[in-house]
């Protein structure tokens, strides 16, 4: 049952992953990543790695595509005017499926070495109280980082509205 579920994450994941790099619209690919990264995320799980399944799911598929969209809300459409499709991406899809096939051979290669063992999970509550005893102050520190992130990334966008008005008005900051 475990190896069915794997290859069913598996697929979904490699599926949106797909989806993420081949979409035109950048919100599709924000999506995408979602599902990609619940994916992995549950994979995780079939791995017994709880912890790292919640990360997964409150920093990559929570925070990180919060991000991604703010961004996306804070940049002006023409930005992505001058975007356009390159001339190398057949070589680049080329060179992708050349990486995918030397590490799928090499993980094929080397499953009978890792198949051997019966794996167990590891407790979440001394997870939990290691990380809370131990990493608290770190982990404190890089929610800090991540609100001036955010906070440096709201007063970039709004400062290009300020010029946009001064422009309309002919004085800067009256509206």
């Amino acid at each position: 049952m475990g190896l069915v579920l794997f290859y069913i994450l598996g697929t979904i994941t490699i599926v949106a992953a797909l989806g993420v790099v081949t979409t035109r619209n950048i919100v599709y690919g924000a999506l995408f990543l979602l599902v990609s990264l619940s994916g992995v995320a549950g994979l995780f799980v079939v791995l017994f790695a709880e912890f790292l399944a919640l990360v997964q799911l409150l920093i990559y598929g929570g925070a990180i595509i919060i991000v991604i969209l703010f961004a996306l809300m804070l940049t002006r459409e023409t930005d992505f005017s001058t975007a356009t499709e390159h001339r190398r991406w057949p070589f680049a899809a080329l060179v992708s499926l050349a990486l995918f096939g030397l590490l799928a051979g090499s993980a094929i290669g080397d499953s009978g070495k890792y198949n051997t063992y019966t794996r167990t999970g590891f407790g979440i509550e001394d997870l939990g109280v290691g990380l809370f005893e131990n990493w608290a102050v770190p982990f404190e520190v890089a929610s800090i980082i991540l609100l001036v992130a955010l906070i440096g990334a709201i007063v970039i966008g709004r400062s290009g509205d300020d010029e946009d008005n001064a422009d309309k008005t002919g004085e800067r900051g009256e509206q």
